[in-house]
Parts: C-alpha cells; structure tokens; sequence
C-alpha cells in the first residue's frame, strides 16, 4: 500500500465520518444536559428524506437543508416534549421517533414520488458539490498537464498529495463539520451557556437553586442536538450522497451514540472516534476481500466492521466512561 493508497483511504473515511461526527456532536450536547438521545437515527433518517425531496421538487439544496434541519428539530421538540415537559422514559422516547422516521419516510417517499420509498437522483444545484480550495490539483491543472488528475496528483510531492487528495475536495458540510468541533468545545467550556448546560447534566437542582430555568437548557440542548443531526441527514443524502433511500441512516445514530461513549463526552475525541469507525467504513468498501497469507476474510466481515466495533465498545468502555451523574432522569422542581 503506497502513500497516496493510505491518503485516499483517509479521504473517504473522513467523508463517511461526517454524518456521524454531526450526529456524535448533536448528542453530546443533548446528553450533556442529561437527555438521552437515542433518537439520534430517528431525526438523521426523516433530514435526509426532508432535505432530498424538497431539492429534488425545488433543484436548490440550501432550501433541502433549511427543510431538513427544521424536520430534525421538529422530532427534537417532539422527544424534548415527551421526556423533559412530560417526564417520560428518554429511552422509550427516541425509540418511538426512531420507529416513525423509519416508516413515514418510506411511506411519505412512497406517496410524493411512487419510486418505491425512494426520491429521483439529485443532480446541479439540488446536491452539494466538492470545494476546490487554492492552489490544489484540480482538473483545470490536468488539462494543462496533458494527464489525468489521477496521473498528476500521483506525481505530485507528499505535501500536495496530502493538500489536493485529503484536505481539499470535500463538500462545505464536511467543513462545517469539521470547525463545529473546536466551536463545540468553546461553547462547553469557556462559555457561561456551557458551563449552566454542563451543571444541569451533573446537578439540576443546583441549578434551579442558582435560578436558572432547567427546562429552558435542556430544551436549548434538544434544539441544538436536532440542527446539528438535521445536518447530519442532509449531508448523508445531499453530499454523500444523491438522494434518499430506505433506511439510508444504516445504524449511525447508534454508531454516533457509540463514539460519544467512547470519547467520554468530549468534542476533540469525539472526531477522533468518529474518523475511526469512517475508516474502517472506508477500508471495507475498498477492499471487499483482504488475504491474509491465504486466509481470506469475507466481505460481509468487512462491511459489519464498524458495527462490530461499535458493540465491543459498549461492551467494554460503557462502565469506564462515566456518564453526566443526572443523564436520563427527568427533573422534578422542589417545592
């Protein structure tokens, strides 16, 4: 495996961990105010379905993406009314939403465009496209060369490689995604916002006692969590990928809740965790078989990989990493 073989693997693990990064991020907030969000699948199905039939009827993808988060916001206040308003069963909770996104929008799919649960492929302006930045290898150099882009950007130096195949190329929702890690980390622990967010999670009475609204937080934490998974679903079926298909979540949610356990809550680690499962993501859909000195490991292997890892993770980190002490208990005000 050469240099550029290990940088495109790179490159495509970092495009299929950015709908788990998003949705990683959406439940660290949520559960950081002590909501558990375990609908986190059931509002990145019904962004992506949202977001790929109105730019498939309107051709623009910013207003797919406007429809989208404010779907995912939507499922978000639903779960906010249930578990924090009502005091219900958090976990009760997100597993209905999981279930009604996952039969509404095939059936809704089903009803708008008859493609069997399906919208029609997203072309133009209804997808995001790749951001060339400057002064990366795009095509204009290949036609200037005489080569192909492939040609030319293995010929290229280490650095350009890295510049023109890694960081260059993406979708803006990969950016995003990307600078909504360190702005996460600002908003939980140099903020006054964060820090109450933080308190609430750990200590809710205390917070009341201090006289702020423990209601109104965790209600702000839900709608943060429903943006930022709505544009999880966006860029799954409108960057990732062209359009929406059944059950194209594929377990994601869970996987995102899976990497939040693993990076113990924090922003940075929780890139970290969530470029892991996209690597290995990566490396199942390029090698379907690997050899290992005449031992051959399946495909089905490969392609459950991530799924595997996502159980030896709750298996073996869920007791070390400990959760927000208040996580999952609706708050019943002191008279």
């Amino acid at each position: 495996m050469d240099f550029l073989t290990i940088i495109q693997i790179a490159d495509s693990g970092l495009r299929l961990a950015t709908p788990l990064l998003f949705a990683c991020l959406a439940g660290l907030f949520s559960e950081r105010a002590g909501i558990f969000d375990i609908g986190l699948e059931g509002k990145i199905l019904v962004s992506a379905f949202m977001s790929a039939a109105v730019a498939a009827v309107t051709g623009s993808v910013w207003l797919g993406l406007l429809c989208g988060v404010f779907a995912s916001i939507s499922f978000s206040a639903v779960h906010g009314i249930a578990s924090i308003t009502f005091r219900g069963n958090q976990l009760i909770s997100g597993v209905a939403l999981n279930f009604l996104a996952s039969g509404i929008t095939v059936l809704a799919a089903q009803a708008w465009f008859s493609q069997g649960g399906r919208t029609p492929p997203l072309m133009g302006e209804g997808r995001f496209m790749p951001i060339e930045l400057p002064f990366a290898l795009g095509r204009s150099d290949a036609e200037a060369a005489g080569v192909p882009l492939r040609v030319l950007i293995d010929q290229a130096n280490p650095i350009q490689q890295v510049y023109s195949e890694f960081i260059s190329g993406h979708t803006i929702l990969v950016y995003v995604a990307l600078l909504m890690v360190p702005l996460s980390w600002f908003v939980l622990f140099r903020t006054r916002f964060g820090l109450r967010l933080r308190a609430v999670g750990e200590n809710p009475a205390a917070v009341d006692t201090a006289g702020v609204s423990v209601i109104k937080l965790r209600y702000a934490s839900m709608a943060i969590a429903g943006t930022l998974c709505g544009l999880s679903g966006v860029y799954l079926a409108t960057g990732l990928g062209a359009g929406f298909i059944k059950e194209m979540s594929a377990g994601r949610g869970y996987i995102a809740l899976a990497a939040l356990i693993f990076a113990k809550w924090k922003p940075v680690p929780a890139l970290g965790a969530t470029f892991l499962f996209g690597l290995l993501e990566a490396i199942a859909n390029r090698y379907q078989n690997i050899d290992l000195g005449g031992f051959v490991i399946p495909v089905q292997f490969m392609q459950a990989l991530p799924y595997i890892l996502t159980v030896v993770i709750l298996a073996g980190f869920v007791g070390s990493a400990i959760a927000p002490k208040a996580g999952g208990q609706p708050y019943v005000k002191e008279r």
